[in-house]
């Protein structure tokens, strides 16, 4: 399992796919912000396979195009500055999710980007 996660979030998307995977809810908030130390990536990961270690959330990697897809924790984990040698990929501690995926989908691919602005958000999660 990740280290970069702390395991009570694990725990959460763990459960949150499971009720998925029982078709019990499919729009959960995000448990966990990922982002890169030296670049612009950012993932708000909801669901883990703890098998494969496979995550799901929405993926920005940057470049102007984030998506709903599908990320591999130990990918993420090992990857590392190329001249530093430290982990790439941290966690964001203060990110909390507050409202379910697809308002930050529709926010996101809105701005190009992850946008985490309360009003924001807020006025993409009353828009119909």
């Amino acid at each position: 399992m990740s280290k970069m996660i702390p395991q009570n979030l694990i725990e959460i998307m763990i459960h949150n796919a499971q009720e998925v995977q029982n078709q019990l809810a499919k729009d959960h908030a995000p448990v966990v912000k990922l982002h890169s130390k030296y670049g612009k990536a950012v993932w708000l990961l909801s669901e883990l396979d703890p098998v494969s270690n496979i995550a799901f959330g929405l993926c920005d990697l940057g470049q102007g195009n984030p998506e709903l897809s599908y990320v591999s924790l130990s990918d993420l984990a090992s990857i590392k500055h190329a001249r530093l040698k430290v982990p790439m990929v941290e966690t964001d501690p203060v990110f909390e999710g507050k409202y379910p995926m697809s308002v930050y989908l529709k926010a996101a691919k809105s701005a190009g980007r992850v946008v985490e602005d309360d009003h924001v958000l807020t006025s993409v999660g009353t828009a119909e």
